[in-house]
C-alpha cells in the first residue's frame, strides 16, 4: 500500500502542477488519482493500526479484493486517458508535456501495483496459502 500511496501521490501532484483544468481528460485522471489515494490512505490506516481486527463482521479480504480490482480498472482508464492526451494538450519538450508524460508513466506503475495487490487479495480471499491447522477452528479439539 505504501507503493500505491507514493506513486499515486506522484500522479496527481504531477498533473496538479499543470493547467489540467483546461482539459477534461485530466479532470478524470485527477479524480481517479486523488479519490483512490484517499481511499488507500483509509485502508492503510485501518491495517496499520489493526482496526480491521475490531471490525470482525466485515469480510476484509473480500472488501480489499473488490477495492483493488476496482482501483485497477479505474487506473487503467486513467492511464490510457492520460497517455492519450499528452500529445494533444501540450508541445513536446515543454514542462507541461514532460510532467504529463511522467504522470502517465507513474499511472502505469500504480495500475500495476493495484493489479498485483488485487491478485494477492484474491488469493487471501480464496484462502490460498493456508493449511488445515490455520483454517480450522480449534474449539473442542485439544
Amino acid at each position: 500500500m505504501l507503493l500505491q500511496l507514493v506513486l499515486g501521490l506522484l500522479v496527481w501532484a504531477l498533473i496538479a502542477n499543470t493547467p489540467y483544468h483546461l482539459y477534461p481528460a485530466y479532470g478524470w485522471v485527477m479524480f481517479v488519482a486523488v479519490f483512490l489515494w484517499l481511499v488507500t490512505i483509509v485502508f492503510f490506516i485501518l491495517y496499520l493500526f489493526q482496526l480491521h481486527m475490531k471490525l470482525y463482521m466485515v469480510p476484509w479480504p473480500l472488501v480489499l479484493m473488490i477495492f483493488n480490482v476496482g482501483a485497477t480498472v479505474l487506473y487503467i482508464t486513467a492511464f490510457f486517458t492520460c497517455s492519450a492526451a499528452v500529445d494533444l494538450t501540450s508541445l513536446k519538450g515543454t514542462r507541461p508535456y514532460n510532467q504529463r508524460a511522467a504522470a502517465s508513466f507513474f499511472a502505469c506503475l500504480v495500475m500495476i501495483a493495484y493489479g498485483v495487490s488485487a491478485f494477492f487479495s484474491f488469493q487471501a480471499w480464496r484462502g490460498v496459502g493456508s493449511n488445515a491447522a490455520t483454517s480450522q477452528v480449534a474449539g473442542g479439539y485439544a
